[in-house]
């Protein structure tokens, strides 16, 4: 645990002197939501209706962007070469990069969730679990972000698996058409698709003021997509790149 959290503590400050990563995660997000909000103007029906999932996608896709790139940038640079030498193990390693991000997301989720909600007057009935599912969806981004590094030669390349991973689950989620009108095979592929759960939730958060079975299943389901994406990176983690 020592081990794991001395990970974490070098990760945070590696990213508290480096300005353009602070403003990607925090920042970001909700300048995204500004400009999603005024693209809709003149139908705020629209931003309520469609708003609280950009709570969940936005921070997904910009923490699997961040970590993936970074997570690449410390096995080429040799970091990780380094670091596994020492009696540090790959789950420690892992679950110390995990850490550090998940605060990242933490504070992003919270000023992000903040922004939409009294900033933004978007329409929500329980803001604790929108603000609850935004940092489960960063946190799967983040997750995602470390297990599919492993795959990635350079930066450049880990930015490239964002068609792979994050487009389908964009297209497939339910955001741009029911996911019970889809054909079937393309309703069963969102099935296994963890952003297809977070969706649905934030879909339910803005029409009910209850926490329901359902939603719960739905936290469930994408915090085992975390822990799988998590042992899945630490099963895969790479030295140094070839």
């Amino acid at each position: 645990m020592n081990r794991t959290l001395a990970t974490a503590r070098r990760v945070l400050q590696q990213l508290s002197h480096d300005p353009r990563s602070i403003a990607l995660i925090v920042v970001l997000p909700s300048i995204l939501l500004l400009l999603f909000k005024y693209v809709f103007d003149s139908s705020p029906g629209v931003f309520n209706r469609i708003g609280p999932q950009m709570l969940g996608i936005f921070p997904f896709v910009i923490m699997f962007l961040v970590t993936s790139v970074t997570m690449v940038r410390e096995r080429t640079s040799g970091t990780l070469e380094r670091l596994l030498t020492t009696p540090l193990r790959r789950g420690e390693l892992i679950a110390g990069y995990g850490l550090a991000f998940g605060a990242a997301a933490l504070v992003q989720s919270l000023i992000t969730s903040a922004s939409a909600i009294w900033l933004l007057d978007m329409d929500v009935n329980t803001p604790w679990a929108v603000v609850l599912f935004a940092v489960t969806d960063a946190v799967l981004g983040t997750a995602l972000g470390l297990l599919m590094s492993a795959f990635a030669v350079t930066e450049f390349q880990a930015v490239q698996f964002m068609p792979l991973v994050v487009i389908p689950q964009l297209l497939l989620c339910g955001l741009l058409t029911p996911r019970e009108s889809m054909p079937d095979v393309l309703r069963w592929l969102s099935d296994v698709l963890p952003l297809s759960y977070a969706t649905d939730a934030f879909t339910e958060l803005g029409s009910t003021s209850d926490f329901t079975p359902t939603m719960t299943k739905d936290l469930v389901i994408l915090i085992g997509c975390c822990v799988l994406a998590l042992a899945g990176a630490a099963l895969t983690l790479r030295r140094r790149t070839p």
